[in-house]
């Protein structure tokens, strides 16, 4: 799909529209209605833009741009002429039509990559930046598989969950979205550069910010509404009771889309919001073929065979494991291949086989570490030589 470009005129329009301070795209989705496109509302007199939107709208419309506005076209213009950059209107044909459902679609967005994926039927795979090892591999199981369905997989390109759920993604002919939080010129986190630059060549980057944004707090809830609106349901992997994931659940509730949530330990931190979120109503899932039967999508293509090893696994083993780590219950006297096991151990009953993946863990060093966290109370052994950790309270 190709985007027609705008003219520097119509582009200067839509930016100032997009950079004023205070104006909601709920009430310049008014505007719009009300005049056409974005010339004419500057046009209009501030008691005829207050009667259709308000006036705070109003003041906002008719503040002045910006003294550095005309740098800020020329960067949008140059980042808009290299390859594979494309800045999409709200009165685009090209403009995602599930946002379109939204109350409040945003009226300029960024885009790195596939235009095409925005067009697709997508389920959002989210979840928390510090997954356990056994939440990493579900949410990249999930992914590829709903991928290799032919669904795209939509996540916010964060640390854990996200990472994963797009890593998986890029498995499959469904392919993966990120939206940011920041400008589309940017990258956050760092240590996702290497993930967004092959995502841009085999999926897309939206972001509704303008070029230059740093990563802010405040920016991070609005970026998961563009997550939910993109999509016809929400995963959600692993989350701790006040987590982010949460919030686009929400979001997504509240747009009609369905919510999934995968089950987990009692003992699990990181499984409370998902239990929360069934109680409350989401679909209780342990198969990627649950998710594809309740929205009514048929699988594409044959489904890549379970524990089919994904790429890259060493290294996001050691970074995921870390993670764990660090947060991860206090534990005494455990040496450091002790921790570095007892994070990778996760919350469900894990064979010795997956532990020495997990950690690449020599076969005697293996041994002697499970005992010592057996010794230690951190560990149980259970029935058919699998291992858990041990519940404190």
């Amino acid at each position: 799909m190709r985007t027609l470009p705008a003219t520097n005129i119509e582009l200067a329009a839509w930016l100032r529209l997009s950079l004023a301070p205070g104006l909601k795209p709920a009430a310049l989705r008014l505007l719009l209605s009300a005049f056409g496109l974005p010339e004419a509302i500057f046009d209009q007199s501030p008691e005829a833009l207050a009667s259709i939107a308000g006036e705070a709208a109003a003041r906002a419309v008719l503040t002045p741009a910006s003294p550095d506005f005309e740098a800020q076209l020329a960067a949008v213009v140059a980042w808009r002429e290299q390859p594979g950059n494309q800045l999409v209107t709200l009165d685009d044909p090209a403009y995602p039509p599930a946002l379109l459902t939204m109350p409040d679609p945003p009226p300029l967005l960024y885009i790195k990559g596939q235009l095409d994926l925005l067009h697709t039927r997508a389920i959002a795979v989210v979840g928390s930046r510090s997954a356990t090892p056994q939440g990493v591999e579900d949410a990249e199981r999930f992914a590829r598989e709903l991928s290799v369905a032919g669904v795209t997989v939509v996540s916010g390109l964060a640390l854990g969950i996200d990472g994963a759920a797009h890593r998986g993604g890029l498995e499959g002919p469904g392919g993966t979205v990120a939206v940011i939080g920041t400008g589309a010129d940017l990258v956050y986190p760092s240590a996702h550069h290497a993930l967004a630059r092959q995502i841009a060549v085999r999926g897309a980057i939206v972001s509704e910010w303008p070029l230059g944004t740093p990563a802010r707090a405040a920016n991070f809830p609005q970026r998961n509404r563009l997550i939910a609106g993109l999509v016809s349901g929400v995963l959600i992997v692993e989350a701790a009771m006040r987590s982010g994931s949460l919030i686009t659940a929400r979001l997504a509730n509240e747009m009609g889309r369905d919510i999934f949530a995968l089950p987990g330990s009692v003992h699990a931190p990181l499984s409370r919001g998902c239990h929360r979120m069934i109680k409350q109503g989401a679909k209780l899932i342990e198969t990627p073929d649950e998710v594809l039967e309740e929205l009514g999508f048929a699988r594409a293509a044959k489904t890549a065979p379970v524990g089919a090893p994904p790429m890259q696994r060493d290294d996001r083993i050691q970074e995921d494991a870390a993670q764990a780590a660090a947060s991860a219950v206090v534990r005494s006297a455990i040496t450091a291949e002790g921790e570095r096991l007892l994070a990778a151990l996760g919350h469900a009953p894990t064979t010795l086989e997956i532990l020495a993946t997990r950690t690449e863990m020599e076969g005697a060093v293996l041994q002697n570490t499970l005992l010592q966290l057996e010794l230690a109370g951190q560990l149980t052994v259970l029935p058919g030589g699998r291992f858990m950790r041990a519940s404190h309270g």
